[in-house]
């Protein structure tokens, strides 16, 4: 037991040293410490496959016949929790660029034969189940260690670009999309509307009328955090929560807007590529075979600029010459369907691209109006494959425009505070919204936000 006492090196720590060079046989004896992945043995040999969590790789562990508890350890199963003490051998011929030889394993925590993982490949539906244990396979490992990476990216990012960053409330008096899709705070069901805060209250579906304020003292900021949709949509695409980056700016154009938009994607899928290969390369192989070609090709070429009305001839003229859309009836005004963003840019893009100046009926009531005064400076940023990651635009900054807007659609009262914004020294600003989640599934090619999130929420559907 003398052992246990030691502090274990992390796998990741192994890797780190051979890769700067270190003669890894130097730190022998060596001790780890980890769970099974697999074991297999014979008569006088074993082989244990062990990871740690410190990184996406496992290390093998050898044992033979003369160790004290040889037929024991040849019965630890999949999932068990073990310390191993042992030398570190070379093996530049093998797969493994080293492994340990054991002088010594402790079985730390047993499992039980009810234990859900096994050996053969399991379908993503049945982890969904099973949300617990699947960050313990190695897709969700992988993907769950590239969601933490990514976050660090979105903050690197805006951070090393001056932005503040900035908490918004989770719970708030207003529905800043102005869809009625929110989740109701109540404590007494009796009387929901003179409850808790006095007033009606519910879970945000949007950070960004809380965080302009900020970006007129800061001028750039971003808030990054949950939000809530209570939108019964069963879809691969939604869930009721999920993540989102909301980034704002003064003194900044759509054209400035989308030039950030393109930046912070870039800087994202090159941040992940750098620093998870090992993952990236399980997804291009198991996940989504070209998963790595595709994010190059969007690191390659700027992203193309295409107004709305634009895109709406182009698909009009596609269905003229024969492509058939499941949603064929193409007229300006139409909110589009994913179809239709995916043929624009797989099609006729062929790559990244913004769709822009949307009409102003069919996008949210503090978007600029453009002097057409049918359409607002929105953009919307659509890759192959997926069709919508970002959306965004210039913000109305004329109070007497955004006045008879927000009147309108019937949420003026109790957004007085935002409506002075444009009276109290505004000024031009723009941001836009990142959903992380669908970030994730874009960059990894996993197809369901149940895999991407790590506790889904979904409609008709809460465990855990």
């Amino acid at each position: 037991m003398g052992a246990m006492q030691e502090k274990a090196i992390t796998i990741q720590k192994l890797f780190d040293l051979l890769k700067s060079g270190e003669d890894l046989t130097k730190k022998n004896p060596v001790f780890i410490e980890g769970w099974v992945r697999t074991n297999r043995s014979s008569k006088s040999i074993g082989f244990i496959e062990v990871n740690d969590g410190s990184c996406f790789k496992c290390i093998q562990v050898v044992y033979e016949d003369k160790l004290a508890n040889f037929a024991d350890a040849t019965h630890y199963l999949t999932g068990a929790c073990i310390a191993v003490r042992g030398e570190i051998v070379m093996t530049p011929e093998m797969k493994q660029p080293f492994e340990i030889h054991a002088s010594e394993i402790i079985l730390l925590g047993d499992v039980a034969e009810d234990y859900p993982l096994q050996k053969k490949r399991m379908s993503l539906e049945y982890l969904r189940e099973i949300a617990t244990m699947r960050p313990r396979t190695n897709t969700f490992n992988a993907l769950y260690r590239v969601r933490s990476t990514l976050a660090l990216a979105i903050h690197e990012f805006f951070q090393s670009n001056g932005f503040v960053y900035v908490h918004t409330p989770e719970i708030t008096a207003n529905d800043a999309e102005g869809a009625g899709q929110t989740f109701t705070v109540i404590t007494d069901a009796k009387d929901p509307i003179k409850d808790f805060y006095g007033t009606k209250s519910s879970l945000t579906v949007s950070g960004q009328l809380h965080v302009e304020p900020f970006a007129l003292a800061f001028g750039k900021v971003y808030t990054f955090g949950p939000t809530f949709r209570a939108e019964k949509s069963n879809t691969p695409r939604h869930a009721s929560e999920f993540w989102m980056i909301e980034p704002e700016m003064a003194f900044a154009d759509l054209q400035d807007d989308m030039d950030v938009m393109e930046a912070s994607i870039k800087f994202s899928i090159n941040y992940i590529l750098e620093h998870c290969p090992d993952e990236m390369a399980f997804f291009d192989k198991f996940i989504a075979p070209g998963t790595i070609e595709k994010l190059n090709a969007v690191l390659a070429k700027p992203f193309v600029r295409m107004t709305y009305t634009e895109g709406i001839k182009i698909l009009q003229e596609a269905v003229k010459n024969g492509h058939k859309f499941d949603y064929s009836k193409i007229e300006w005004g139409m909110d589009l369907q994913s179809e239709h963003e995916r043929y624009l840019t797989e099609e006729v893009v062929k790559g990244p691209m913004f769709l822009t100046d949307y009409p102003k009926e069919i996008k949210a009531f503090y978007m600029k109006e453009n002097a057409d005064g049918k359409t607002v400076a929105a953009a919307d940023c659509l890759v192959p494959g997926e069709g919508e990651i970002i959306g965004g635009s210039q913000r109305e900054d004329n109070y007497d425009v955004l006045k008879a807007k927000m009147e309108k659609a019937g949420n003026d009262k109790g957004l007085e505070w935002y409506l002075n914004l444009r009276k109290w020294g505004g000024c031009v600003h723009s941001g836009f919204g990142i959903g992380f989640d669908r970030l994730l599934m874009y960059i990894t090619g996993v197809a369901n936000i149940r895999d991407t999130e790590p506790y889904p929420r979904t409609f008709g559907n809460l465990k855990y």
